[in-house]
């Protein structure tokens, strides 16, 4: 063991224990620094993950979730119940809830009032899947999804429910879906980040970073959020006063400076700062064109109802085809705004309104340039609402409490049988009767039609194998084409 003086003061108990080992903590190292730091004559980050090689064939290659922020009322889209109209006004009987536990926003309501869809159903597709009349572009592309109407999930309140949905557990900490996809997985395009985020929408719940987040992984495997308006990246791009040259000139003194630091210290997190610092260069160049939607066909922009220069959801989805066509693995769409405890008819309008066209747009659009059949389309929010209604009923207006045991969302490509519907919920869409999926499940064939076995998928932190699915998790066989 030798030690450097002027690194003493400077050594952490782990640099320690990798300086104290014959040859490990280089093993490690090795695997963290990207090849082209060591010389390597493959292409940088291509394919390079965890995952050297695949559990099976994979259906898919990359993952776009269209997260819907604030729970869309699967009683109002995708889940008609005749019963729940000729009950409106009268009390949900006892026997439904079985003393079941509800938000602090309706456990003082003397009476938990039945209220029917806001909406009518109509039948779409060659099965005729009932789904309401305000999703006319979702429902055109029946034959192409998955429809899960027995979703479940632990968490009745947003944040612990957006946060499970996303890790798997409610506690923050743990890596995101898009994290875990990334870090096994690797990229396929060394210009682009493997993990993207857009966000749309205003008001409703707010979005945490760690939504998309690398948890314990490192760093270089969280979201990077994209922005449709202004610096597409924030700070990615040089200051005012300062050159592309003079910036390459600086990195490379800098990135000198962290390969020193790196070699003296052993440290994981400073491979990360090297890489982080090259690809923020290199999406100086493949970024802008990325965003650039204006030189998409005007009929392209027309089918999604994506404007040039605005922030939407509308533009986001196009964004997200452009994207998958550059290798991008996990881009995550995050809409706000669906949380409607009151004045739901008009927000559920508006809402579907906002992205009923974008999101058929992105399915068909994907399918015309062969890129479904390898990726996995996912639609949804955190829970579902209640079958009583939030407040007094008027004959225009009533609201939805939160409700997680039982959710409908949708899935399509990426090997996911089309024109089906799983699951079954009772006549009031208040408990599951058939084919339950929880959100484990669901990650297990997230995983699954990647390629990857979920249980053996792990990471080693502070002496445990975590997983995204944590202990549970059991493949959703009636999904699989």
């Amino acid at each position: 063991m030798d030690f450097r003086p002027d690194l003493e003061r400077t050594l952490t108990r782990r640099t320690f224990l990798t300086r104290s080992t014959t040859g490990l903590g280089g093993i490690a190292l090795a695997t963290l620094l990207n090849p082209r730091l060591l010389g390597s004559t493959e292409p940088a980050l291509k394919s390079m993950g965890a995952l050297k090689t695949l559990h099976f064939a994979p259906k898919a290659k990359r993952v776009i979730y269209l997260f819907q922020s604030g729970a869309p009322s699967h009683l109002d889209l995708f889940d008609p119940k005749t019963k729940l109209t000729e009950m409106t006004g009268q009390e949900l009987p006892p026997s439904v809830r079985m003393g079941q536990r509800i938000t602090g926003m309706t456990a003082g309501q003397s009476v938990l009032k039945c209220v029917g869809p806001a909406f009518d159903f109509k039948r779409y597709g060659k099965a005729g899947t009932e789904m309401s009349s305000m999703l006319p572009h979702i429902g055109g592309i029946a034959d192409d999804i998955a429809l899960i109407r027995s979703m479940h999930t632990d968490p009745i309140n947003h944040d612990p429910a957006v946060t499970f949905f996303g890790t798997g557990n409610q506690q923050p900490g743990r890596p995101t879906m898009g994290a875990w996809v990334s870090y096994g997985l690797g990229s396929e395009n060394e210009n682009l980040p493997a993990f993207v985020v857009l966000v749309s929408g205003s008001g409703g719940q707010s979005l945490q970073a760690r939504y998309w987040g690398n948890g314990f992984l490192p760093g270089n495997y969280q979201g990077v959020q994209m922005r449709s308006q202004g610096d597409p990246v924030l700070y990615v791009s040089n200051p005012p006063g300062l050159s592309s040259t003079a910036r390459r000139e600086l990195l490379d003194a800098m990135q000198d400076l962290n390969k020193r630091q790196l070699g003296a210290l052993g440290d994981p997190d400073i491979a990360t700062h090297i890489d982080n610092y090259e690809l923020a260069f290199r999406m100086q160049t493949s970024v802008p064109e990325l965003m650039d939607i204006a030189k998409e066909p005007k009929e392209v922009l027309e089918s999604y109802g994506a404007v040039p220069g605005r922030s939407s959801f509308a533009n986001n989805c196009l964004l997200a085809r452009r994207l998958a066509e550059r290798g991008v693995r996990f881009i995550q769409l995050c809409h706000r705004d669906w949380d409607h405890h009151g004045g739901l008819p008009d927000g559920i309008k508006a809402q579907t309104k906002n992205t009923d066209q974008a999101s058929a747009a992105l399915v068909k659009d994907l399918k015309q340039r062969g890129l479904l059949d390898d990726t996995l389309v996912i639609w949804g929010g955190e829970f579902g609402r209640t079958a009583y209604s939030q407040g007094d009923i008027t004959k225009a207006s009533f609201g939805r409490d939160h409700h997680p045991r039982c959710y409908s969302l949708w899935m399509a490509g990426g090997g996911v049988k089309p024109g089906t519907v799983v699951g079954q919920t009772d006549d009031f869409g208040y408990n599951i009767v058939k084919d339950p999926v929880s959100v484990h499940d669901l990650h297990a064939t997230m995983l699954h039609l990647l390629g990857i076995e979920h249980t053996r998928f792990t990471h080693r932190f502070e002496g445990r194998d975590f997983r995204l699915t944590d202990i549970h998790g059991e493949l959703v066989k009636p999904l699989l084409a």
